[in-house]
């Protein structure tokens, strides 16, 4: 991922043009042009799968829980489309030599799978992030060289704790919590500042303007203008 100008991340592929978190989204992204693309992973019987919800009724055909359905089952399933829930190490593969995917811990017992399928798979630059922190402390104790991200959805007063004791590369926040003055802080300790979700490039051009480094979006095709 780049280390300078404003970053155009697509938020489980292109998800509001695809079916989210499938190949079909994540290849719409990079069809678009976008610097990294961004999904969610759960470990099922030791396999890496893609899917944000821990429930399978709103973006596939399945019912019930992710973690209490067997690997096999799941990829029977409809993701959209006639898509299938890929795997991780299906989305590494397909992705150019470089090329950034910001990989988010789901569920439990994802950080060492994740840490193995990134090792095995090279030519990816990786950033890992998750709202759990305590799992992505776990990623950083096995995987201490790869870049990570602590995510935050509401005010912490141990933001910038978290993120220094995970040595992180930069701190993803939502809309609501990037205000100029907290963007201006993580800038200040050194860390970049990731804003999900951003679909009106307005608020792109704002959170752009107060000094955020980059943002997650559906709909990668509205922001071609921030792309140099």
């Amino acid at each position: 991922m780049p280390d300078d100008g404003f970053l155009i991340i697509g938020h489980r592929g292109a998800a509001g043009l695809e079916p989210e978190n499938t190949l079909r989204s994540f290849a719409r992204a990079l069809e678009i042009g976008v610097d990294a693309i961004e999904l969610d992973v759960y470990c099922v019987e030791g396999h890496l799968v893609v899917i944000h919800d821990d429930t399978l009724e709103r973006t596939t055909n399945g019912h019930g829980e992710v973690m209490q359905t067997s690997f096999a089952a799941l990829r029977r399933l409809d993701a959209g489309r006639g898509e299938r829930i890929p795997t991780l190490a299906e989305v590494f593969a397909v992705v150019p030599n470089g090329f950034t995917v910001n990989v988010e811990l789901k569920g439990k017992g994802t950080a060492e799978p994740v840490a193995r399928c990134i090792a095995e798979h090279a030519h990816v630059d990786a950033l890992v992030s998750s709202f759990d922190h305590a799992e992505l402390t776990r990623f950083h104790d096995v995987a201490p060289k790869a870049r990570t991200a602590p995510l935050f959805h509401r005010a912490s007063t141990r933001m910038f704790d978290i993120a220094a004791a995970l040595e992180a590369w930069s701190i993803n926040l939502s809309e609501k919590l990037a205000t100029a003055e907290r963007l201006a802080g993580i800038g200040d300790r050194g860390y970049r500042s990731l804003v999900y979700t951003v679909n009106d490039p307005a608020v792109a051009e704002r959170l752009r303007s107060a000094g955020a480094t980059g943002i997650f979006t559906d709909y990668p095709d509205r922001m071609r203008r921030f792309r140099s």
